[in-house]
């Protein structure tokens, strides 16, 4: 990766890892790229940044043929519970917008990351230690865009050559961005409420279940497998990666650890618990370890400790 488009850049995943990225790869060498200006301040600033919707496939070959792009992180699209109320759009962002990136990729010779979710599975899916190569029948558009997607990129990878590769996230835990309309949004929620009101009404229930991941570990898996030699994957699209599985009662009890007044209620939302439900407990990443060497550098421990220092100093902070 010489020279980067990321799309979605000012989104939940875009907004941390497209610094990062030209941390290493020098300001201008990575183009932020999304459909909503950022907020006054934020990392755009650093470096070229764009207005660009996925679907203006003109706008979008315009800027990798202007900067003779290599690669693109492509992170534009809706998450799961706003998918669910706009299932129209949500296809025609997720799905549309994939494809316009592959084509330009295709055309330009870029590669192409592609972040899929643990919404491509189903409720069919096995529940514990679910495999790489498993029954996907999702349930929900979002994840019926991921499965797509997924075959999608492997189409233009065998068809075309463009060298695709993705992940599975699992839900994903930030300090920096605040949730987009996710079914996992509650893991960064609870962490303002507890800081502010010493108490949270969870959507999902007490026993549901998730894998996780903290941001710093959802950034380094992405940079991670884009610049591992292509000659050690079997996989490409898209890698089962966790770092840990909990619930909301086991995240409260860790947050009382350091907060013993926090309390924890349950409002459910049965939208988002049915999706939730819906999904895998927990992933199996041996094929993500064994090929690409993937280790997270969090567990649910550290990640608490680590949220709750960053959200309170950036209260603090107004």
């Amino acid at each position: 990766m010489k020279k980067l488009l990321v799309t979605g850049a000012t989104g939940q995943i875009g907004a941390e890892l497209s610094p990062v990225l030209r941390s290493l790869y020098g300001a201008e060498n990575v183009i932020a790229a999304a459909n909503h200006p950022p907020p006054s301040g934020e990392f755009p600033a650093s470096g070229p940044f764009y207005r660009l919707d996925v679907r203006d496939a003109d706008s979008l070959e315009r800027i990798v043929a202007e900067h003779r792009c290599d690669t693109i992180i492509h992170l534009a699209a809706l998450l799961s519970a706003v998918a669910e109320d706009r299932p129209q759009e949500a296809w025609d962002i997720n799905m549309n917008g994939l494809l316009n990136v592959l084509e330009v990729a295709r055309k330009h010779r870029c590669a192409v990351f592609f972040p899929s979710s643990i919404g491509a599975f189903g409720p069919g899916t096995p529940a514990n230690d679910t495999p790489q190569d498993t029954l996907q029948r999702p349930t929900t558009i979002y994840g019926i865009t991921k499965v797509s997607g997924e075959l999608l990129c492997d189409y233009y990878y065998r068809h075309f050559g463009v060298d695709t590769r993705g992940l599975r996230y699992p839900g994903l835990i930030s300090s920096q961005v605040l949730p987009g309309g996710g079914s996992t949004d509650y893991a960064v929620e609870i962490f303002y409420a507890a800081l502010t009101r010493r108490h949270y009404d969870c959507f999902l229930s007490a026993e549901t279940q998730l894998d996780m991941m903290y941001m710093p570990d959802a950034i380094g898996a992405a940079i991670k497998l884009m610049t591992t030699d292509p000659s050690q994957l079997r996989h490409r699209n898209a890698f089962n990666v966790t770092a840990m599985s909990f619930t909301p009662a086991e995240l409260a009890a860790e947050i009382r650890k350091h907060i013993p007044e926090f309390t924890i209620a349950y409002a459910i939302d049965p939208v988002r618990q049915a999706i939730a439900s819906s999904w895998p407990r927990h992933m199996n990443d041996s094929a993500a370890r064994a090929e690409w060497d993937w280790r997270p550098r969090f567990d649910l421990a550290a990640m608490v400790q680590d949220m709750l220092e960053k959200i309170a100093a950036k209260l603090q902070n107004g």
